[in-house]
């Protein structure tokens, strides 16, 4: 029984080209979160700004789940390991806690 050569390893190349999805859709939550804590409504009456707030959280939450549903793949998995999901995870908390807020 012959073990496989080192050329057919491919998690040297495999690694940077299963990182660029996650790190765009982190980078992706992240720019959203950032979105939704600048926006601020000047009163009670800015519907516009709210409304603002509301689709910046969604859409972080939204790359931050789309993130971990990438490292899900048993592809993934294998080859990038959790903590890729950190991130976008704590991005995605970030906005639902806005989200929630409201303020």
């Amino acid at each position: 029984m012959t073990s496989p050569s080192p050329v057919d390893d491919d998690h040297g190349c495999l690694r940077p080209v299963l990182a660029v999805p996650l790190v765009l859709l982190t980078l992706v939550a992240a720019l959203c979160c950032w979105t939704a804590l600048a926006i601020r409504p000047s009163g009670p009456w800015d519907d516009d700004a709210y409304a603002g707030i509301v689709l910046s959280c969604v859409l972080a939450i939204g790359a931050a789940g789309a993130a971990v549903a990438v490292c899900l793949l048993p592809s993934v998995r294998r080859i990038v390991g959790w903590w890729w999901t950190g991130p976008a995870v704590l991005t995605g908390a970030i906005a639902a806690i806005r989200w929630a807020t409201g303020s």
